[in-house]
């Protein structure tokens, strides 16, 4: 059975529930206090959420799940094989999702819940959200008018950048471009998706 250690509602699990609901795998949802608490500590001794337990195998790093799942458990629509002319853009979106969005996310995140109120507004988190603006707006432009990042179905970049979006709307507040709007509220009516959302807490 694989385990999806997350905090409830979040965005980086749902990568992996998402995929794991598309894909018809069984799953659990296993909801994790914040801050995480020693027995967490015991699973995972870097602290870090989400969690992958798959057997006696564990592992962090969401985008890193997504690709193990994938790749044990497919073949599978969403990641195509190397051979396949999609499967470098794959690659280059689903890493986008966390190194050039989510990650830059995180520090937002912790200025907009935890910081005193003088300090919300400083420099480096203006420039952070800067950086973020300019780059969701180019992606914006990448995507134009097409239903999915790459190709003509759903892939693991999608569910990476659109759950990412998701952070930067419902956790750092800020408004999406129209078309990358359109485009979360399309994925996020897929059935799979609702699935995932609806057990994530």
């Amino acid at each position: 059975m694989i385990n999806v250690y997350d905090f409830p509602h979040g965005a980086r699990g749902l990568r992996v529930a998402w995929l794991c609901e598309e894909m018809g795998l069984a799953h659990s949802f296993v909801p994790v206090d914040f801050p995480p608490d020693s027995n967490y500590r015991e699973l995972n001794p870097f602290g870090t959420v989400p969690l992958l337990q798959d057997g006696n195998m564990s592992m962090s790093e969401s985008v890193a799940m997504m690709f193990y799942i994938a790749q044990k458990y497919g073949p599978t629509d969403a990641l195509p094989s190397v051979d396949d002319e999609r499967f470098a853009k794959v690659l280059q979106f689903t890493l986008f999702g966390e190194a050039s969005l989510s990650s830059l996310m995180t520090p937002l995140l912790a200025v907009r819940f935890g910081a005193p109120d003088d300090q919300k507004r400083n420099w480096s988190a203006l420039g952070i959200e800067s950086r973020l603006k300019g780059t969701i707006d180019r992606l914006g432009h990448e995507l134009r008018d097409r239903e999915f990042l790459v190709g003509p179905s759903l892939t693991l970049a999608d569910i990476s950048v659109a759950t990412a979006l998701r952070i930067w709307g419902r956790g750092v507040g800020q408004d999406l471009p129209t078309t990358l709007q359109a485009y979360c509220e399309r994925l996020q009516e897929r059935p799979a998706c609702k699935r995932a959302m609806a057990a994530h807490g």
